[in-house]
C-alpha cells in the first residue's frame, strides 16, 4: 500500500519559501553575529530610562551597525585573502552560529526589563514587567529589516548603475562612478528634500507656536512687567516663553507669605525675537526695558541666556528670588524658536551672538555706575543657554571689572570653557564633579554638593556649574564609541546604575539616545534640576548667609513640590493633546 502523496504546494508557498530561503543565504551569519551581541549589549543599563518604543528603536538600530561591521569585517578577511572554512565544516559552523544568535536573542530580550529596572531603581521609579520585551523585539527586528531592505537597495541601484556604464566603460571606472551617482542621490534627496523641508515644517510649527498667546494671559496691569502699560516691549512680543517667564514672576505678597517676612516682587525683563528685527536692537531694547522698570535699583542683577525655544527654567530663577525676598532683577532675550537640538545643529552662531550682544549692552551700562550704588551682576543659562551664556564674556574683557559670579547648569558636551575645566582637574577628582585647583574660581556641584569644602573661601568672581553625572547633554562624547569615558570609570556618580557597563560604539549610541531622553527623567536625574539643588548652588555664588537650615530645608521642599506638579500638569497636558 503506497502511502497518500502530500498535498500539492500552493504557488504562494512556493514564493514564500525562495523568498526566505534566499533572505537568510544572502544574510551574512558573522553580521548576524555581531549585529546579535549589540542588541543584547544596547539592552544594557545606560543614564535614562527607557520606554519601550525608544529601547526597540535603539535595540534596532544598534543591530543594524554591529551586522554592517561585522559585514565590513569579513570583506576585509576576504579581501586579505584569508581562506573561510568550506563544505560540512562551514555549514556546521554556521548552524552553530545561528544557534547562538538566537539563545543571545531570547536571553538578551528576557533579562531586558531587569537592566531597565535597575536603572529605575536608582532614579526611584517603580518597575517595568516582562511584558514589554514582546514589543521591544518586534519593534527591534522590523528597524533592522527596513534598514537591511534599504541598504540592498542602494546596493541594487549601485548594481544597476554600474551595469549601465560598464557597457561605455571600464569595469572598475563604472563601478565608481555608480557609487558616485547613488551616494549623490541619496545626498539630494535627504537633504534637499527631505531634511530642508522638515527643518521649513518645524521652523514654521516653532514659530507659530511662539506667536500664540494662551487665552488665559492677557497682557499684564502691573507697570514693573514687561508687556505691560509703558513697557517699550508689547506684550504679544515677548514670544510665549517670554509671556510665560514674565507672567509667572511672583508678586510681592506671595514672596512675603513664602519667607515669612517684607519682600519685593522681583523683576523679570524679556524680548523676545519679535520685538526687534536684530541681536543688537533687541539687546538695546531689552537694556532700555530693564532701566524703566528699575532693575539696576535692585541688589542684584541677573542676566539670563534661554534654551533653544527661548525657555528661562522656573526652576532656576525662582530659588534666587526667593533667597533674596524679591530684591533681584532679571533679563533674557530669545535667540531662536527651535528646541536646543535643533537650535544647535541648525543656527548655533545665533544663540553665541545674541547672548554677547545681551551682555554687550548690560555690563557695557553696568560698569558705568558707582560700584557702591549698582547691583551685583551674575550670568545664568541652562544646557544650550549654558553654552552660550559661558561664550558671551571673555574674562580678559572684564578682568578689570568682573560681574560677581555664574551659574551654569546642565553645560552641553560642546561648551569650551567646561570641556577645558575639566580635563584641567585635580588628580583623583572624578570627571563627573571635578575640582579644579582650590576652588577659588571655579567648582562643581551636582544633587550632593561640591567637592570643595563650603568654608573654602571664593575669590572675587564665583563660577559654579550644576550639573547631573546622569545627564547625557553634559557627558555624551563620540570619541568614547572606541574608549571608556571617564565619567564612568574608575569611579561613577551616585545617579547611575552600579550594573552599567561600557562596549564600544554602542554605549555611545546608548547615551546619544539618552541625550533625547534626558528630559524625560525624574526631577534631580538628567536634565530636569530640581530647585532645591538650584537653591544650594545660588548660596554659593552669591554668598548668601541669612537663612537659617531649617528654613532653607523647608523653601527647597516647597519650590521642589510645586515645580513637580508643574512638570505632572505639563505631562498631562502634553498626553492629552
Amino acid at each position: 500500500m503506497q502511502p497518500p502523496s502530500a498535498p500539492p504546494e500552493s504557488a504562494f508557498t512556493r514564493l514564500i519559501r525562495r523568498v526566505s530561503a534566499r533572505m537568510f543565504a544572502t544574510i551574512s551569519p558573522a553580521g548576524t553575529l555581531l549585529g546579535t551581541l549589540f542588541f543584547a549589549a544596547s539592552l544594557t543599563p545606560s543614564l535614562i530610562p527607557r520606554t519601550p518604543v525608544m529601547q526597540g528603536i535603539l535595540a534596532g538600530a544598534s543591530m543594524a551597525a554591529g551586522y554592517a561591521l561585522g559585514v565590513f569585517l569579513r570583506w576585509i578577511w576576504r579581501y586579505l585573502g584569508l581562506r573561510l572554512p568550506s563544505g560540512h565544516t562551514r555549514e556546521r559552523i554556521v548552524t552553530a552560529l545561528w544557534i547562538a544568535c538566537a539563545l543571545i536573542f531570547v536571553v538578551a530580550l528576557w533579562r531586558a526589563p531587569q537592566w531597565q529596572n535597575m536603572v529605575r531603581h536608582v532614579f526611584g521609579m517603580a518597575p517595568v514587567g516582562h511584558a514589554v520585551s514582546l514589543q521591544v523585539g518586534v519593534i527591534a527586528v522590523g528597524l533592522f529589516a527596513l534598514l537591511l531592505g534599504g541598504v540592498r537597495l542602494l546596493r541594487g541601484l549601485n548594481a544597476q548603475f554600474s551595469r549601465g556604464l560598464a557597457t561605455k566603460l571600464p569595469q572598475r571606472l563604472a563601478n565608481l562612478l555608480g557609487l558616485v551617482m547613488v551616494v549623490t542621490l541619496v545626498v539630494v534627496v535627504g537633504n534637499r528634500l527631505l531634511v530642508r523641508a522638515a527643518m521649513e515644517l518645524i521652523d514654521s510649527s516653532f514659530r507659530q507656536a511662539d506667536a500664540m498667546i494662551p487665552p488665559d494671559q492677557a497682557p499684564p496691569r502691573e507697570r514693573y512687567r514687561t508687556g505691560g502699560p509703558g513697557s517699550f516691549i508689547a506684550w504679544e512680543n515677548l514670544g510665549r516663553m517670554g509671556r510665560r517667564f514674565v507672567y509667572s514672576a511672583p508678586g510681592s505678597e506671595e514672596m512675603a507669605d513664602v519667607v515669612g517676612s517684607p519682600a519685593q516682587a522681583p523683576l523679570r525683563v524679556y524680548a523676545g525675537l519679535p520685538s526687534a528685527p536684530t541681536a543688537d536692537e533687541r539687546a538695546r531694547l531689552a537694556l532700555a526695558e530693564l532701566k524703566r522698570v528699575g532693575g539696576f535699583s535692585r541688589g542684584t542683577l541677573i542676566i539670563i541666556t534661554p534654551t533653544g525655544t527661548g525657555w528661562v527654567d522656573p526652576a532656576a530663577i525662582e530659588p534666587i528670588e526667593y533667597l533674596l525676598r524679591g530684591d533681584v532683577a532679571s533679563v533674557a532675550m530669545q535667540y531662536s524658536y527651535l528646541s536646543s537640538p535643533l537650535s544647535l545643529m541648525i543656527e548655533p552662531e545665533y544663540g553665541e551672538e545674541t547672548s554677547q550682544a545681551l551682555f554687550r549692552e548690560v555690563y557695557g551700562y553696568w560698569r558705568t555706575l558707582p560700584k557702591d550704588r549698582r547691583p551685583r551682576l551674575y550670568l545664568h543659562g541652562l544646557s544650550l543657554g549654558a553654552l552660550n551664556s559661558e561664550r558671551s564674556v571673555e574674562l580678559f574683557d572684564v578682568l578689570g571689572d568682573p560681574p560677581q559670579g555664574a551659574l551654569w547648569s546642565g553645560p552641553p558636551f560642546a561648551a569650551r570653557k567646561w570641556r577645558r575645566l575639566t580635563l584641567a582637574r585635580n588628580p583623583g577628582s572624578p570627571a563627573w564633579l571635578p575640582q579644579v585647583r582650590d576652588g577659588s574660581f571655579v567648582r562643581f556641584m551636582n544633587q550632593h554638593g561640591s567637592q570643595v569644602p563650603a568654608e573654602r573661601p571664593w575669590g572675587v568672581m564665583r563660577v559654579m556649574y550644576l550639573q547631573y553625572a546622569s545627564d547625557a547633554v553634559t557627558f555624551f562624547d563620540h570619541r568614547d564609541a572606541l574608549r571608556s569615558p571617564a565619567w564612568l570609570y574608575p569611579t561613577r556618580g551616585p545617579d547611575i546604575a552600579p550594573q552599567m557597563r561600557w562596549y564600544p560604539i554602542v554605549s555611545t549610541m546608548q547615551v546619544a539616545l539618552d541625550m533625547m531622553l534626558a528630559n524625560e527623567a525624574p526631577m534631580g536625574y538628567g536634565h530636569v534640576y530640581a530647585p532645591s539643588h538650584y537653591l544650594a548652588a545660588w548660596r554659593e555664588v552669591a554668598g548668601i548667609e541669612d537663612w537659617s537650615p531649617q528654613d532653607l530645608a523647608k523653601l527647597g521642599h516647597m519650590l521642589d513640590a510645586r515645580r513637580a506638579a508643574e512638570l505632572a500638569r505639563d505631562d498631562e497636558a502634553e498626553g492629552g493633546g
